[in-house]
């Protein structure tokens, strides 16, 4: 019974933001003393469906940029992990990896600056793609370290002592195996760009709004409904992601 209590809290605990800001995102007006705001419309998720709204292009771009940082790190790292763990410097190799994340991503985004600035790479997507590949590349290296160990090194030996060529022992031995590796790479990848506001603030300089920039604006703008709307549009691949995981990628390990 005391158990149920306390997962009952924390279900509480975790669903209560999400909760307010839902209910935000369709207030008008909010005055004080009131705890909550007096009316209630739904001119501002109208809004975002309008012609002249921005919001479905700055989502699109999010997407776009997640998408392919999450795509291009998870494919690159997955083989130069490979070579890292089975290298005889492993450890100075996993050293170097944690090196980015030892300052914080707008200081690595200032150093960077200079040199996105001198090839035009800054204010363009291609830019910021380019700039959150810093700091995601490595941190897909260091999840793949973990799954390139001696047992799967062993069945490849084995693989290949069988007969079968490096394409079938990946294609029908380590892709299989490695599946829900995979996705938990991508998946953390895509969180990781979809919420970074430093480094893509300063190499956007202002030209390429993500969705996360567009809530800090609206909050510096003091626009709380709009920033409350724009905060649930955030969450909401988030939240796919973790469905997807629990539903078919935790569910498989299980069966399995």
């Amino acid at each position: 019974m005391l158990k149920k209590v306390y997962i009952s809290l924390g279900v509480s605990v975790v669903l209560f933001p999400l909760f307010l800001l839902l209910i935000l995102s369709f207030g008008k007006q909010w005055s004080y003393p009131h705890i909550i705001p007096k009316e209630f419309s739904l001119v501002h998720w109208i809004s975002v469906f309008q012609l002249n709204s921005t919001l479905p292009i700055t989502i699109l771009k999010s997407l776009v940029i997640s998408l392919s940082v999450a795509t291009i790190v998870t494919a690159v790292s997955f083989f130069s992990a490979k070579h890292v763990s089975y290298s005889v410097h492993r450890k100075k190799w996993l050293f170097l990896a944690y090196i980015p994340y030892v300052c914080s991503p707008v200081i690595f985004a200032a150093t960077l600056q200079f040199y996105f600035t001198y090839t035009d790479l800054s204010g363009t997507m291609l830019g910021i793609i380019i700039a959150q590949l810093f700091i995601t590349y490595p941190f897909g290296v260091i999840i793949f370290s973990n799954f390139w160990n001696d047992n799967i090194k062993s069945i490849e030996q084995l693989s290949t002592t069988l007969g079968s060529s490096p394409v079938q022992t990946f294609q029908k031995v380590v892709f299989p195996l490695s599946k829900s590796v995979l996705l938990l790479c991508f998946f953390q990848v895509f969180l990781i760009s979809w919420f970074e506001y430093g480094l893509t603030t300063l190499i956007g300089v202002g030209k390429v709004k993500t969705l996360t920039i567009s809530v800090f604006q609206y909050i510096q703008e003091a626009n709380l409904f709009l920033a409350a709307l724009a905060s649930c549009l955030l969450v909401i691949p988030p939240m796919l992601l973790l469905f997807i995981n629990k539903r078919f990628v935790f569910t498989n390990q299980q069966i399995g």
